[in-house]
């Protein structure tokens, strides 16, 4: 269906639509877009390495509840994840690659500015079709996705709150993923209580002039565009400004790579500011918004984060089962053992549950719902805590081989482990969620 439509409307063929036709189409024809480019680029993927998998078992099966639309996109994505990246997730983490020309084949699909608006290059898909998204790409490498998923956040903070300016200037090549995006609110003294952050932004005639640091940047140092939350006003969040800063800026500079326990594959660094002058013209919003903006944004990441928790866990549960399947002890398979298969059940039990629920949560965001906030919350909560337990417990039921680097299933639990403090720690989402019961009449 999807390949003639696009054939009746552009009579050339399939492949030779250009990227401004694409760029054009709204609403459905975004969505066609983005299934035509798989189609055009099928061949080049089928000369990677594919992951031999046993077909997924109903009950856990994450196309349940999708529209046919979100089906296809969801193939796309499993397709991608499991021929682009899975073949080289384990070499990415040992070395530490930024892989940059597999994101840009990502972005050629359509996932550099997934919820970003179509006018300037994005594939103006929904929340939930973001999070089927990601979800599926994890499956294939969880830290390059995670990065993907930071990046398409900030993109989309600039597609929102920016000028029109702003949004020529910055998305399309962020969409396209020819520039990388960080995002950059955390700083050295201040974590969870982000509105203490002291990055100072002094307005000296048509520029801003920023001194400070942000600690445990994604990409810093290796990206393009920092979206920065800095101090224009007085104390607490509504003196808080966002200003887009953008690399060879001089008086940016960034601390050493540090060597972390997962995320391998995304390069994390200090970004410091020494009279780093920055032009007006690139405040996102107003003075003052900034905090604003930047809670919008972690709402999302949220969601986005918890969703590559999804994808870790599926990932996890299918490689349990298929150990259960072929590991002999005791002159039978472990799948006999029938406290591994309560163990097996819970699991996948606890990766449904979390799917639904950070499903419900995208769904109201998506919808701008009063509930939204808390909702995401817990999603990330839920999600996050529940998919580490499940991908830890599938480690432990390869015994000593889970261990093994050799073995996916421990790369999985080192890169989720993280999710459980970033986008705002799991206490912190506690908070939130506490607030909004105790608060609301």
């Amino acid at each position: 269906m999807f390949h003639n439509y696009i054939s009746q409307q552009h009579p050339r063929g399939v492949c030779d639509i250009t990227p401004s036709e694409k760029n054009m189409a709204a609403g459905s024809l975004v969505r066609v877009a983005l299934l035509t480019a798989n189609v055009c680029r099928s061949r080049r993927l089928s000369a990677g390495r594919s992951v031999q998998r046993r077909g997924i078992a109903s009950c856990i099966d994450p196309s349940h509840g999708l529209t046919d639309e979100q089906k296809e996109f969801q193939k796309v994505a499993f397709d991608f994840a499991a021929n682009e990246m899975a073949p080289h997730m384990a070499e990415w983490d040992l070395k530490e690659v930024f892989p940059v020309e597999t994101m840009r084949k990502a972005a050629q699909l359509g996932f550099g500015g997934i919820y970003v608006q179509p006018d300037v290059g994005g594939s103006g898909l929904s929340r939930l079709d973001t999070s089927v998204i990601f979800e599926a790409l994890s499956t294939g490498c969880v830290s390059t996705t995670a990065y993907i998923s930071i990046h398409n956040m900030c993109a989309w903070m600039i597609d929102t709150f920016g000028s029109e300016d702003q949004r020529q200037r910055f998305c399309p090549q962020l969409c396209s993923m020819e520039k990388f995006a960080s995002y950059c609110l955390t700083e050295p003294g201040s974590g969870s209580d982000a509105a203490s952050l002291l990055t100072s932004a002094q307005h000296q005639g048509d520029h801003y002039v920023l001194n400070g640091s942000k600690a445990f940047i994604s990409g810093g140092g290796d990206t393009d565009v920092y979206v920065v939350m800095c101090r224009t006003g007085a104390k607490g969040p509504k003196g808080i400004s966002c200003l887009v800063v953008e690399k060879g800026t001089p008086g940016l500079s960034f601390g050493k790579k540090e060597q972390k326990v997962g995320w391998n594959s995304q390069p994390t660094r200090a970004v410091i500011f020494e009279d780093c002058a920055v032009p007006v013209r690139n405040l996102l919003g107003e003075e003052g918004q900034g905090f604003t903006i930047a809670m919008k944004g972690l709402n999302g990441g949220r969601i986005n984060i918890a969703s590559c928790s999804l994808g870790a866990a599926h990932a996890s549960v299918e490689l349990a089962r298929d150990h259960l399947l072929v590991r002999k002890q005791f002159g039978e398979t472990l799948s006999n053992n029938q406290f591994l298969q309560f163990k097996l059940a819970e699991m996948a039990t606890d990766l449904v549950a979390s799917r639904l629920l950070v499903r419900r949560a995208a769904v109201a965001l998506q919808e701008e719902r009063a509930d939204a906030v808390p909702l995401c919350s817990m999603a990330k909560l839920f999600a996050t805590d529940h998919c580490f337990n499940i991908c830890n417990q599938a480690l432990q039921m390869h015994g000593g081989y889970g261990y093994l680097k050799d073995y996916a299933v421990q790369q999985f639990v080192r890169d989720i482990r993280v999710h459980q403090i970033l986008e705002g720690t799991n206490e912190v989402m506690r908070m939130i969620i506490s607030r909004s019961l105790l608060t609301e009449s």
